[in-house]
């Protein structure tokens, strides 16, 4: 286990971050907004978790305050947060201004590139970004990018990346990355499938 940290500031929302991912975030409730101003004065991080089907999920990620780019005169605020280190909530705290928690930071139980995991993965995010956007990254691109680096451009489904970021070794993340992106190729292509289809005759079969 890493480092513990007690009564650390915690922002339950409807989506997952990925170490490493760039999000925007509209903060207008004012227990955030609280939350918020103390992490800028002490440039801290705070914990973002999935609060999925009113489910509060254990496994969440730090993150980082990279920029505000708007502060309004009722005190709401638009800002920019990059995700830095996953963590697990070991215990709630009720009795500050907003949701915060004793949490310990995650380790990585190995720190292999994956070999033919990462191989896979690889092909398989390049085959499904040139497939959505006519451009096939780089080799030299693809080699800078890990599980997490690729995931968090492609627009998963909550619980995919909560699963990625709950694994603890590169090369596991790798594996399921691979299946992932052809998962979604597979999507993408029957969902042009269907397109064409009901362009054609207005019915389509599944």
């Amino acid at each position: 286990m890493g480092e513990s940290i007690e009564r650390f500031p915690l922002f339950p929302l409807g989506l997952v971050l990925l170490p490493g991912e760039v999000v925007p975030l509209h903060v207008f409730e004012q227990r955030y907004r609280t939350m918020i101003a103390e992490c800028l004065e002490s440039e801290s991080e705070f914990g973002i978790v999935w609060l999925g089907d009113e489910v509060l999920h254990d496994v969440g990620c730090t993150a980082e305050i990279t920029q505000v780019m708007e502060e309004m005169d009722d005190g709401r605020m638009n800002i920019i947060v990059q995700g830095v280190t996953p963590f697990r909530l070991e215990r709630r705290v009720d009795d500050m201004d907003y949701p915060a928690g004793d949490v310990v930071l995650l380790d990585e139980e190995e720190f292999a590139d994956g070999g033919e995991a990462s191989t896979a993965a690889r092909l398989g995010y390049a085959d499904l970004v040139e497939r959505v956007t006519d451009s096939r990254p780089a080799e030299s691109d693809l080699a800078e990018l890990d599980a997490y680096g690729m995931a968090s451009t492609i627009a998963f489904e909550n619980d995919a990346k909560q699963e990625l970021l709950e694994l603890r070794s590169e090369s596991e993340r790798l594996s399921r990355l691979a299946t992932l992106c052809v998962r979604a190729l597979e999507r993408y292509d029957y969902a042009e499938q269907a397109a064409e289809r009901a362009s054609s005759n207005g019915k389509v079969h599944h």
